[in-house]
């Protein structure tokens, strides 16, 4: 919801039952997709915080964790400095508004080894961890595999797997869990999730629909010739909850059996329901038609 006011976002959310927001905090970047400039924060204030505060009270719902995902690992010098800084505005933000987390990507350098990027990401994510620390706020990291920013189609997000959330944890971070980029890499959500929902404060739902017989054609990456869109890899989608492969009942039921207590957030990223603003509501809609029930609260 880009192009809509977050006091218009916030008021839809308490009319259609949902009770938190996760809430977009990119910097003014134009039109480039899968950002939203829903909180101001490299100019955010007490005042500023208290006026945010007051309209989710005013409304019965609570902040749960302001977002900005992003490759912190840019290989371009510049722009990986102005997001690191802006993931540390994110947490001194967050730390106003009383909002437990703040949540970012890891990301990867294309033209490094894997080893080298973590290198670098424990450079950077320390200093941010201490940050977040100081202001009683957790660092979560989605692990979306971003695809679409490796020339190739491979991981460009480095937080794809539980090797990799071990490494993380070792940080200090904290994961924001989401199911559906496990599914398509072929690990198993329910398993993956048992061991870490303690390092979990914080978890996004969105479905995925798997294509298995287009797969037999591209491979595991994807297209690889006529690949236009980097997003495309021929063979899975997006889907909200209920209409795509993720067991949202065993889900649920996992992240409460290991003592899971936070906010379970709906990414809205299906191509069916998505496109003009009464589409993307009846997503919502029907995402959390499916989640409610499963809800304890």
């Amino acid at each position: 919801m880009p192009d809509r006011r977050l006091e218009h976002i916030v008021e839809w959310a308490a009319d259609r039952r949902f009770e938190a927001l996760e809430v977009a905090a990119w910097p003014s970047l134009g039109d480039r997709p899968f950002t939203a400039s829903h909180l101001a924060v490299e100019r955010f204030g007490q005042a500023d915080a208290d006026r945010t505060n007051e309209l989710f009270s005013n409304n019965g719902l609570t902040l749960s964790s302001v977002a900005y995902y992003d490759n912190n690992l840019h290989p371009d010098p510049a722009q990986r400095q102005a997001i690191n800084e802006h993931v540390a505005a994110c947490i001194d933000a967050a730390g106003l508004l009383g909002c437990p987390t703040v949540g970012t990507f890891i990301g990867r350098d294309p033209s490094k080894s894997v080893a080298d990027n973590l290198r670098d990401a424990e450079r950077i994510f320390r200093p941010l961890v201490e940050r977040a620390g100081e202001r009683g706020v957790k660092l979560v990291i989605e692990n979306c595999v971003m695809e679409g920013w490796h020339p190739d189609g491979y991981p460009g997000n480095l937080a794809y797997s539980p090797e990799l959330w071990e490494w993380m944890f070792s940080l200090g971070l904290y994961l924001n869990y989401d199911p559906s980029h496990l599914v398509w890499m072929g690990i198993d959500p329910v398993t993956a999730l048992r061991p870490y929902v303690d390092r979990i404060p914080h978890a996004q739902a969105k479905d995925i629909q798997l294509f298995p017989e287009r797969r037999n054609r591209y491979g595991y990456p994807g297209k690889a010739i006529n690949r236009t869109d980097p997003w495309d890899t021929g063979w899975w989608r997006y889907r909200v909850p209920g209409l795509g492969d993720v067991d949202w009942r065993e889900v649920i039921d996992a992240l409460y059996e290991g003592g899971f207590d936070g906010v379970l957030s709906v990414e809205h990223e299906d191509p069916i329901w998505g496109g003009t603003p009464d589409k993307v509501d009846t997503g919502l809609d029907i995402a959390h038609r499916t989640l409610r029930p499963l809800i304890v609260a």
